[in-house]
Protein backbone atom coordinates (compact mmCIF):
# COMPACT_ATOMS: atom_id res chain seq x y z
CA UNK A 1 0.00 0.00 0.00
CA UNK A 2 1.33 3.43 -0.92
CA UNK A 3 1.56 5.89 1.94
CA UNK A 4 2.01 9.63 1.96
CA UNK A 5 3.49 12.11 4.37
CA UNK A 6 1.46 15.08 5.54
CA UNK A 7 2.86 18.60 5.61
CA UNK A 8 0.49 21.05 7.23
CA UNK A 9 0.09 24.56 5.81
CA UNK A 10 1.43 27.53 7.70
CA UNK A 11 -1.08 29.86 9.32
CA UNK A 12 -1.19 32.63 6.76
CA UNK A 13 -4.90 32.81 5.99
CA UNK A 14 -7.18 35.67 6.90
CA UNK A 15 -9.94 33.53 8.33
CA UNK A 16 -10.73 30.01 9.46
CA UNK A 17 -12.53 29.03 6.26
CA UNK A 18 -9.52 29.83 4.08
CA UNK A 19 -7.18 27.96 6.40
CA UNK A 20 -9.52 24.97 6.50
CA UNK A 21 -9.54 24.90 2.69
CA UNK A 22 -5.77 24.41 2.75
CA UNK A 23 -6.10 21.52 5.20
CA UNK A 24 -8.77 19.95 3.02
CA UNK A 25 -6.48 20.15 0.00
CA UNK A 26 -3.91 18.17 1.97
CA UNK A 27 -6.59 15.65 2.97
CA UNK A 28 -7.69 15.17 -0.63
CA UNK A 29 -4.12 14.67 -1.81
CA UNK A 30 -3.67 12.01 0.86
CA UNK A 31 -6.98 10.17 0.41
CA UNK A 32 -7.58 9.30 -3.23
CA UNK A 33 -10.90 7.61 -2.43
CA UNK A 34 -12.32 10.87 -1.04
CA UNK A 35 -13.71 12.70 -4.07
CA UNK A 36 -14.95 16.14 -3.07
CA UNK A 37 -14.66 19.44 -4.92
CA UNK A 38 -13.53 22.24 -2.63
CA UNK A 39 -15.31 25.51 -3.38
CA UNK A 40 -13.81 28.69 -2.02
CA UNK A 41 -16.07 30.63 0.36
CA UNK A 42 -17.42 33.96 -0.88
CA UNK A 43 -14.69 36.53 -0.57
CA UNK A 44 -11.96 33.87 -0.58
CA UNK A 45 -8.84 33.84 -2.70
CA UNK A 46 -8.70 32.19 -6.17
CA UNK A 47 -10.02 29.94 -7.57
CA UNK A 48 -12.79 32.45 -8.08
CA UNK A 49 -15.69 30.02 -7.55
CA UNK A 50 -17.57 30.86 -4.36
CA UNK A 51 -20.64 29.81 -2.42
CA UNK A 52 -22.97 31.62 -4.81
CA UNK A 53 -21.55 29.67 -7.75
CA UNK A 54 -22.10 26.42 -5.88
CA UNK A 55 -25.68 27.34 -5.03
CA UNK A 56 -26.56 28.02 -8.67
CA UNK A 57 -24.70 25.09 -10.22
CA UNK A 58 -27.27 22.83 -11.92
CA UNK A 59 -27.84 19.31 -10.66
CA UNK A 60 -26.36 19.67 -7.18
CA UNK A 61 -28.54 19.07 -4.11
CA UNK A 62 -27.54 20.37 -0.70
CA UNK A 63 -27.78 18.09 2.32
CA UNK A 64 -30.53 20.18 3.90
CA UNK A 65 -32.79 19.77 0.85
CA UNK A 66 -31.90 16.08 0.61
CA UNK A 67 -33.21 15.58 4.15
CA UNK A 68 -36.40 17.64 3.80
CA UNK A 69 -37.60 17.01 0.23
CA UNK A 70 -38.45 13.33 -0.36
CA UNK A 71 -38.41 13.67 -4.13
CA UNK A 72 -34.78 14.81 -4.09
CA UNK A 73 -33.76 11.94 -1.81
CA UNK A 74 -35.56 9.52 -4.12
CA UNK A 75 -33.62 10.95 -7.07
CA UNK A 76 -30.33 10.43 -5.24
CA UNK A 77 -31.24 6.81 -4.42
CA UNK A 78 -32.30 6.28 -8.04
CA UNK A 79 -28.92 7.59 -9.14
CA UNK A 80 -27.13 5.10 -6.89
CA UNK A 81 -29.31 2.26 -8.19
CA UNK A 82 -28.44 3.24 -11.77
CA UNK A 83 -24.71 3.25 -11.00
CA UNK A 84 -24.90 -0.17 -9.37
CA UNK A 85 -26.87 -1.57 -12.30
CA UNK A 86 -24.41 -0.12 -14.82
CA UNK A 87 -21.48 -1.79 -13.05
CA UNK A 88 -22.95 -5.11 -11.97
CA UNK A 89 -25.95 -5.81 -14.21
CA UNK A 90 -29.15 -6.41 -12.22
CA UNK A 91 -31.00 -3.53 -10.58
CA UNK A 92 -30.45 -3.60 -6.80
CA UNK A 93 -33.22 -3.74 -4.24
CA UNK A 94 -34.27 -0.29 -3.05
CA UNK A 95 -32.83 -0.70 0.44
CA UNK A 96 -29.51 -1.86 -1.04
CA UNK A 97 -29.21 1.26 -3.21
CA UNK A 98 -30.19 3.48 -0.27
CA UNK A 99 -27.66 1.77 1.99
CA UNK A 100 -24.83 2.11 -0.51
CA UNK A 101 -25.63 5.80 -1.05
CA UNK A 102 -25.67 6.45 2.70
CA UNK A 103 -22.43 4.55 3.23
CA UNK A 104 -20.75 6.78 0.62
CA UNK A 105 -22.22 9.93 2.14
CA UNK A 106 -21.50 9.03 5.79
CA UNK A 107 -17.95 7.92 5.08
CA UNK A 108 -17.25 11.10 3.10
CA UNK A 109 -18.74 13.43 5.72
CA UNK A 110 -17.01 11.48 8.47
CA UNK A 111 -13.64 11.96 6.79
CA UNK A 112 -14.35 15.60 5.95
CA UNK A 113 -15.01 16.13 9.66
CA UNK A 114 -12.36 13.86 11.19
CA UNK A 115 -9.59 14.45 8.63
CA UNK A 116 -8.76 18.01 9.73
CA UNK A 117 -8.99 16.81 13.35
CA UNK A 118 -6.48 14.03 12.74
CA UNK A 119 -4.14 16.16 10.63
CA UNK A 120 -4.29 19.48 12.48
CA UNK A 121 -6.51 19.11 15.58
CA UNK A 122 -9.20 21.26 13.94
CA UNK A 123 -12.84 20.18 13.82
CA UNK A 124 -15.00 21.74 11.09
CA UNK A 125 -18.71 22.36 11.43
CA UNK A 126 -20.15 21.42 8.03
CA UNK A 127 -23.52 23.06 7.57
CA UNK A 128 -25.93 20.94 5.50
CA UNK A 129 -26.43 23.80 3.06
CA UNK A 130 -22.67 23.93 2.38
CA UNK A 131 -22.31 20.31 1.25
CA UNK A 132 -23.92 19.30 -2.03
CA UNK A 133 -24.23 16.04 -3.92
CA UNK A 134 -24.82 15.29 -7.58
CA UNK A 135 -27.52 12.58 -7.64
CA UNK A 136 -26.35 11.33 -11.03
CA UNK A 137 -22.73 10.74 -9.96
CA UNK A 138 -22.73 10.96 -6.12
CA UNK A 139 -19.85 13.44 -6.39
CA UNK A 140 -19.71 16.01 -3.60
CA UNK A 141 -18.89 19.72 -3.44
CA UNK A 142 -18.14 21.57 -0.21
CA UNK A 143 -17.86 25.20 0.82
CA UNK A 144 -15.56 25.12 3.89
CA UNK A 145 -16.54 27.18 6.91
CA UNK A 146 -15.07 27.70 10.35
CA UNK A 147 -13.68 25.17 12.80
CA UNK A 148 -12.98 24.45 16.46
CA UNK A 149 -9.44 24.08 17.77
CA UNK A 150 -7.35 23.98 20.97
CA UNK A 151 -6.02 27.07 22.79
CA UNK A 152 -2.42 26.54 21.58
CA UNK A 153 -3.40 26.36 17.91
CA UNK A 154 -1.89 29.30 15.95
CA UNK A 155 -5.29 29.70 14.28
CA UNK A 156 -7.02 30.54 17.59
CA UNK A 157 -8.42 34.03 17.31
CA UNK A 158 -8.98 33.98 13.57
CA UNK A 159 -12.42 34.82 12.23
CA UNK A 160 -14.67 31.74 12.27
CA UNK A 161 -12.51 29.81 14.74
CA UNK A 162 -13.88 28.56 18.07
CA UNK A 163 -11.63 27.34 20.90
CA UNK A 164 -12.23 24.50 23.38
CA UNK A 165 -10.16 23.76 26.45
CA UNK A 166 -8.64 20.32 25.86
CA UNK A 167 -8.37 17.21 23.68
CA UNK A 168 -11.46 15.44 25.03
CA UNK A 169 -13.55 18.56 24.47
CA UNK A 170 -12.28 18.59 20.88
CA UNK A 171 -13.21 14.90 20.44
CA UNK A 172 -16.67 15.68 21.84
CA UNK A 173 -16.97 18.50 19.33
CA UNK A 174 -16.06 16.09 16.52
CA UNK A 175 -18.71 13.58 17.58
CA UNK A 176 -21.26 16.37 17.89
CA UNK A 177 -20.39 18.04 14.58
CA UNK A 178 -20.68 14.77 12.67
CA UNK A 179 -23.88 13.69 14.42
CA UNK A 180 -25.57 17.07 13.96
CA UNK A 181 -24.82 17.04 10.23
CA UNK A 182 -26.07 13.52 9.50
CA UNK A 183 -29.02 13.34 11.92
CA UNK A 184 -31.69 14.88 9.61
CA UNK A 185 -30.61 12.74 6.66
CA UNK A 186 -30.60 9.53 8.70
CA UNK A 187 -34.17 10.24 9.78
CA UNK A 188 -35.22 10.97 6.20
CA UNK A 189 -33.63 7.87 4.68
CA UNK A 190 -34.77 5.42 7.39
CA UNK A 191 -37.93 4.27 5.54
CA UNK A 192 -35.95 3.49 2.37
CA UNK A 193 -33.25 1.71 4.36
CA UNK A 194 -35.82 -0.19 6.44
CA UNK A 195 -33.68 0.12 9.56
CA UNK A 196 -34.22 1.51 13.03
CA UNK A 197 -32.27 4.27 14.79
CA UNK A 198 -29.74 1.94 16.43
CA UNK A 199 -28.75 0.36 13.11
CA UNK A 200 -28.59 3.75 11.39
CA UNK A 201 -26.37 5.29 14.06
CA UNK A 202 -24.28 2.12 14.10
CA UNK A 203 -23.64 2.66 10.40
CA UNK A 204 -22.74 6.30 11.02
CA UNK A 205 -20.30 5.42 13.81
CA UNK A 206 -18.73 2.72 11.65
CA UNK A 207 -18.05 5.18 8.85
CA UNK A 208 -16.67 7.79 11.23
CA UNK A 209 -14.20 5.27 12.65
CA UNK A 210 -13.29 3.75 9.29
CA UNK A 211 -12.47 7.18 7.86
CA UNK A 212 -9.89 7.84 10.59
CA UNK A 213 -8.47 4.34 10.11
CA UNK A 214 -8.23 4.80 6.33
CA UNK A 215 -6.47 8.16 6.64
CA UNK A 216 -3.93 6.66 9.01
CA UNK A 217 -3.19 3.80 6.62
CA UNK A 218 -2.70 6.23 3.74
CA UNK A 219 -0.13 8.09 5.86
CA UNK A 220 1.63 4.93 7.04
CA UNK A 221 0.28 5.61 10.55
CA UNK A 222 -2.16 2.77 11.10
CA UNK A 223 -1.31 2.25 14.78
CA UNK A 224 -1.62 5.96 15.51
CA UNK A 225 -4.93 6.25 13.66
CA UNK A 226 -6.36 3.26 15.53
CA UNK A 227 -5.41 4.87 18.85
CA UNK A 228 -7.07 8.10 17.68
CA UNK A 229 -10.26 6.27 16.64
CA UNK A 230 -10.39 4.43 19.97
CA UNK A 231 -10.02 7.72 21.84
CA UNK A 232 -12.79 9.22 19.71
CA UNK A 233 -15.19 6.32 20.34
CA UNK A 234 -13.81 4.32 23.29
CA UNK A 235 -17.25 2.80 23.78
CA UNK A 236 -20.79 3.52 22.69
CA UNK A 237 -21.38 7.26 23.21
CA UNK A 238 -24.90 8.43 22.25
CA UNK A 239 -26.04 8.59 19.58
CA UNK A 240 -23.39 6.09 18.48
CA UNK A 241 -24.24 2.62 19.87
CA UNK A 242 -20.74 1.10 19.74
CA UNK A 243 -17.11 2.02 20.18
CA UNK A 244 -14.24 1.59 17.74
CA UNK A 245 -13.52 -1.86 19.22
CA UNK A 246 -10.33 -2.73 17.35
CA UNK A 247 -8.70 -6.06 18.02
CA UNK A 248 -5.82 -8.12 16.64
CA UNK A 249 -5.78 -11.38 14.73
CA UNK A 250 -2.65 -13.50 14.86
CA UNK A 251 -1.41 -14.64 11.46
CA UNK A 252 0.35 -17.87 10.57
CA UNK A 253 3.73 -16.12 10.32
CA UNK A 254 3.35 -14.58 13.77
CA UNK A 255 2.36 -11.18 12.42
CA UNK A 256 -0.74 -9.62 13.96
CA UNK A 257 -3.39 -7.78 11.96
CA UNK A 258 -5.76 -5.06 13.15
CA UNK A 259 -9.46 -5.53 12.56
CA UNK A 260 -12.81 -4.56 14.01
CA UNK A 261 -16.39 -5.70 13.60
CA UNK A 262 -18.80 -3.12 12.27
CA UNK A 263 -21.92 -2.37 14.27
CA UNK A 264 -23.95 -2.50 11.05
CA UNK A 265 -23.86 -3.68 7.47
CA UNK A 266 -23.64 -1.55 4.31
CA UNK A 267 -25.29 -4.34 2.21
CA UNK A 268 -22.47 -4.46 -0.35
CA UNK A 269 -22.72 -8.25 -0.28
CA UNK A 270 -26.39 -7.99 -1.39
CA UNK A 271 -25.50 -6.52 -4.80
CA UNK A 272 -26.09 -9.16 -7.48
CA UNK A 273 -23.87 -9.70 -10.51
CA UNK A 274 -25.23 -10.56 -13.95
CA UNK A 275 -23.89 -13.81 -15.47
CA UNK A 276 -22.29 -11.88 -18.33
CA UNK A 277 -20.88 -9.08 -16.15
CA UNK A 278 -17.12 -8.48 -16.05
CA UNK A 279 -17.42 -7.19 -12.48
CA UNK A 280 -16.23 -9.36 -9.62
CA UNK A 281 -19.12 -10.74 -7.55
CA UNK A 282 -19.41 -8.61 -4.39
CA UNK A 283 -18.53 -10.20 -1.08
CA UNK A 284 -19.15 -8.98 2.44
CA UNK A 285 -16.65 -6.37 3.66
CA UNK A 286 -13.75 -7.65 5.76
CA UNK A 287 -15.13 -5.90 8.86
CA UNK A 288 -18.73 -7.02 8.30
CA UNK A 289 -20.42 -8.91 11.17
CA UNK A 290 -21.14 -11.66 8.62
CA UNK A 291 -17.42 -12.42 8.13
CA UNK A 292 -15.73 -14.80 10.58
CA UNK A 293 -12.22 -14.20 11.88
CA UNK A 294 -10.75 -17.06 9.86
CA UNK A 295 -11.96 -15.45 6.62
CA UNK A 296 -10.77 -12.03 7.76
CA UNK A 297 -7.33 -13.41 8.46
CA UNK A 298 -7.19 -15.12 5.07
CA UNK A 299 -7.97 -11.83 3.31
CA UNK A 300 -5.58 -9.77 5.43
CA UNK A 301 -2.67 -12.13 4.80
CA UNK A 302 -3.47 -12.17 1.08
CA UNK A 303 -3.34 -8.36 1.06
CA UNK A 304 0.05 -8.37 2.76
CA UNK A 305 1.43 -10.75 0.14
CA UNK A 306 0.51 -8.33 -2.66
CA UNK A 307 2.05 -5.24 -1.04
Amino acid sequence: MKTRSATLPAVSAENGASLLTETYQLLLRTCESLRVEMVRPAGGTPPAADAAALATRPGLIDAAALATRPGLLDAAIDGEAARIQAEFGPAPRREVAASRLMHHYLWSVGLLTSGPWYLARRVPRIRPRDLRIDPATAELALVPGGFTCLPDDPAAGLQGVRVVAHEEALRAELRSAFADHVRPLLAAVAPALRRGPRALWGMAGDDLVSGVWYLGRMLGQEERSVRAAEALLPTGIPPFPAGADFRRLQGSSGRSHLTRTRAGCCLYYAIRTAPDSAAQPPQACATCPRVCDAERLRRLEAERETE
